[in-house]
């Protein structure tokens, strides 16, 4: 497994060894590679660039394997190393296996071997490495929720929320910012996904560009030209080199938005560049290395994806090591009446108004609404009722409107029974009556309206006048 672009080091005395190794490595699919013939040159390279892994002979003018093995295993304890060594030098390896290398070769090498070694260290340094930075992950994450405090508050300004989840969820971006992992992050349209994605950048820290794509209804070739780029030829239109997404986004971060709708041939080039940081563009055979860092975020359940056999179950894994999961509005209410002034004030300065005011029985009608499309869809409310608001108290009736006629769009808060199936109702004890039915009905819709009898009557779908008469009946019977 290729470390996100990182380059192998090799250390030889022997330049017609080092030609050997890198044509190896390069017709395995690892083609970032740098090769030292002089020893005394490795420890200032390394203090100057990031390598995935070492081979380092052993037996070498100026400095021997052996040393440098202990100062590297001193100066840069997670990089792993592979000794090379000759037959009557075999208790000498053994002896580095002790101090910290990762596996020793005996000369001539075999590609096979050498291949495998090299693969097989560098996919146990990264789970290590993945396993000691959720470890880091999981400590620093409990500090922050004892504590609610967040080092980088700045990072999520654009989110507005008073919601603990939301706060939970930002703790937990703080954790997991630095990492180079993947990020995956789910949740319902309007929820705020890409916010969410620019404040991961932003903790991470690095100094590269946010870069966004919306990839649903990219076919393959679209989506390699988008974000790998082609060269000149590659199709009739091509008629110069164009550099992709993943190129703008080096050493920063590349958004991949509807992740769930990607086409299977893109889904295993996306694994690929995953996996062992590398992509192709379009009409080149010359591998190129990505240091950009992937977040991919959907509305879709990707496991029921995967079930319908839509979506790699390997890539949804290589994803979701870091998941994100934003709740909708509907599970915290309590960022409405942030929300609502929120967009009140920035939908007035838009449409050159003052700010109107808003009637108090209106939290309650927000707070009662499910809003299937979330904090997008509060927004497209209020620029409505604004736009239509002339003087005074903002109007009720546009909200209620509006409600009214996108609630129908909403899933039912019971789902009715199919054939002979269940209901969707439980009760124990004595079966209850429908007056008594109607009675809960009615008192429940009254508390959630806060006693506002015209926001009950919507919730019950009656008119407050109907409404009114039966909470009449019911004082009188009582």
């Amino acid at each position: 497994m290729y470390m996100r672009g990182m380059p192998v080091l090799i250390v030889d005395d022997e330049e017609q060894i080092l030609l050997s190794y890198r044509a190896m490595l390069l017709t395995a699919g690892i083609p970032n590679v740098i090769t030292l013939s002089d020893s005394r040159k490795v420890l200032p390279l390394l203090r100057g660039q990031d390598i995935s892994l070492i081979v380092l002979d052993l037996n070498m003018p100026h400095l021997s394997g052996s040393v440098l093995l202990k100062k590297i295993r001193s100066e840069m304890p997670h990089i792993p190393v592979i000794i090379v060594t000759a037959i009557n030098e075999l208790e000498n390896a053994v002896e580095c296996m002790k101090q910290g290398a990762s596996d020793y070769l005996v000369k001539p090498v075999e590609k096979n071997r050498f291949v495998s070694s090299l693969k097989n260290t560098m996919e146990l340094s990264m789970l290590r490495g993945e396993v000691s930075s959720l470890t880091e992950h999981v400590m620093s994450l409990r500090q922050h929720l004892l504590t609610d405090r967040l080092e980088n508050e700045e990072a999520f300004t654009e989110i507005l929320t008073n919601s603990r989840k939301m706060r939970a969820i930002f703790h937990y971006v703080e954790s997991i910012g630095k990492s180079a992992n993947p990020v995956f992050i789910r949740g319902e349209t309007g929820t705020g996904k890409e916010l969410m994605a620019k404040a991961v950048h932003r903790v991470s820290g690095l100094k590269g560009n946010f870069v966004a794509v919306n990839v649903a209804g990219l076919d393959d070739t679209m989506f390699s030209d988008t974000l790998f780029g082609h060269r000149k030829g590659a199709y009739t239109s091509a008629d110069r080199d164009r550099e992709g997404l993943i190129v703008r986004a080096s050493g920063g971060t590349l958004l991949l938005d509807e992740i769930g709708d990607l086409s299977e041939l893109s889904q295993i080039k996306l694994l690929r560049l995953l996996e062992e940081g590398i992509y192709y563009a379009l009409g080149s055979d010359v591998q190129q290395s990505s240091s950009a860092r992937i977040i991919a975020s959907t509305n879709h359940d990707l496991k029921r994806n995967i079930e319908d056999g839509t979506f790699r179950k390997d890539l949804y894994y290589r994803l979701c090591s870091i998941h994100i999961e934003i709740p909708p509005l509907r599970e915290r209410r309590e960022d409405i009446p942030l929300l609502l002034d929120h967009f009140l004030e920035e939908t007035s300065r838009s449409l050159k108004k003052s700010k109107p005011t808003p009637p108090p029985e209106l939290i309650t009608l927000l707070s009662n609404y499910p809003f299937p499309g979330n904090v997008r869809e509060l927004k497209a409310i209020v620029f409505d009722a604004v736009a239509k608001h002339r003087s005074g108290v903002l109007s009720l009736e546009s909200f209620r409107r509006f409600i009214s006629e996108r609630g129908e769009q909403a899933e039912p808060a019971l789902s009715l029974p199919e054939g002979d199936g269940s209901a969707q109702l439980n009760f124990s004890g004595r079966f209850p009556s429908l007056k008594e039915t109607e009675d809960y009905l009615i008192a429940e819709a009254m508390k959630r309206a806060n006693g506002n009898q015209g926001i009950a009557a919507s919730l019950l779908g009656l008119t407050r006048q109907a409404l009114n008469k039966r909470l009449s009946r019911a004082k009188k019977n009582s």
